[in-house]
């Protein structure tokens, strides 16, 4: 007698193992509930964390900005209650004073040096950027003196540059004549105190530029090592294209940092000998003067003066995405 094997595939439930506790089987899965993450709270979240800051935001900035343009329309004093409509009067003494068009010549001798701190810092970052020795003392070296207070600074060179101080007691070592008095021409006070901004700011540049160099993959070195590429051609096909970014934002600084320089002349010299700066100016116009409404206009002038500066560069230098891999 023959036996008789059925080839009848199992029940699908079967095949599926038994039914789970509390679910009917071959019913729909209920949608589940809607998660958090589609509450409306969810959206408004980020802006409940904005809120401070944008409030700090408007309250300290923002405003003040807007006071200080109105202002800049008004013969205010600074201290009255009267505010008098002058209309565009206060811009029309800015640009036919002869004093004030003066002060942006000084603004040239920082322009030069900030040219000059700008290169110092490129070198060494280039320089400490591969394995020497003591390179990390040599930044701490040149990153140090940004960490000081300008108000320290000023002080501390001017005792450093006046008749008989530190630069003639050194330069007297050598037999060099020191009866040339530093801070007594304006040639000579804005030259070294557009030194002192070199001594000063090159740290700043210099961490800038060492942070972009060490953001570049090292195998772009080793591929250059392998291929025979000397230091400086690294420097021109690897490094230079790479940090134009950041070299492009230390110029912008540049140029604004030496339109709106204040404490190292204002402590040194306190704007004489024709060593006065716009914002020194500005600054004498609101306390000094009590013209707050003449200053709140030099005030938008600066601002105005550094915002077109900032889009021609920007125009003439668009920033690139730099892909060297």
């Amino acid at each position: 007698m023959t036996r008789t094997t059925s080839t009848a595939s199992p029940p699908a439930q079967a095949a599926a193992g038994p039914a789970r506790p509390g679910k009917l089987p071959g019913r729909p899965r209920a949608r589940a509930a809607a998660s958090w993450r589609d509450r409306p709270m969810r959206k408004i979240t980020p802006w409940l964390f904005l809120l401070a800051p944008l409030a700090l935001l408007i309250a300290f900035t923002y405003v003040p900005v807007g006071n200080m343009i109105y202002y800049s329309f008004t013969d205010w004093d600074g201290v009255s209650p009267d505010r008098n409509y002058v209309g565009a009067g206060n811009y029309a003494e800015i640009f036919t004073r002869p004093e004030l068009l003066r002060v942006f010549a000084v603004s040239f001798y920082y322009l030069a040096a900030s040219v000059v701190q700008i290169v110092i810092a490129l070198y060494f970052a280039v320089i400490l950027s591969f394995d020497l020795r003591f390179r990390n003392l040599f930044k701490g070296i040149l990153f140090f003196p940004y960490l000081i207070n300008g108000v320290a600074i000023g002080f501390v060179f001017l005792y450093f540059f006046q008749d008989g101080g530190t630069l003639d007691s050194v330069l007297s070592w050598f037999g060099i004549g020191t009866d040339h008095a530093w801070l007594g021409t304006p040639e000579s006070a804005n030259t070294s105190m557009a030194g002192v901004s070199v001594w000063r700011f090159t740290g700043l540049n210099f961490v800038l530029f060492l942070g972009a160099i060490q953001s570049i993959p090292g195998e772009l070195y080793e591929a250059a090592q392998l291929d025979g590429a000397s230091r400086w051609q690294q420097f021109r096909h690897i490094i230079a294209p790479s940090i134009r970014p950041v070299v492009s934002l230390s110029v912008i600084l540049a140029i604004s940092g030496s339109l709106s320089v204040f404490e190292i002349p204002y402590i040194m010299t306190g704007g004489a000998t024709e060593t006065s700066t716009f914002v020194i100016q500005t600054v004498k116009f609101a306390f000094q003067f009590n013209k707050t409404g003449l200053a709140s206009a030099c005030a938008v002038v600066l601002l105005a003066i550094i915002l077109v500066i900032t889009w021609i560069q920007r125009r003439l230098v668009p920033d690139e995405k730099v892909d060297l891999v």
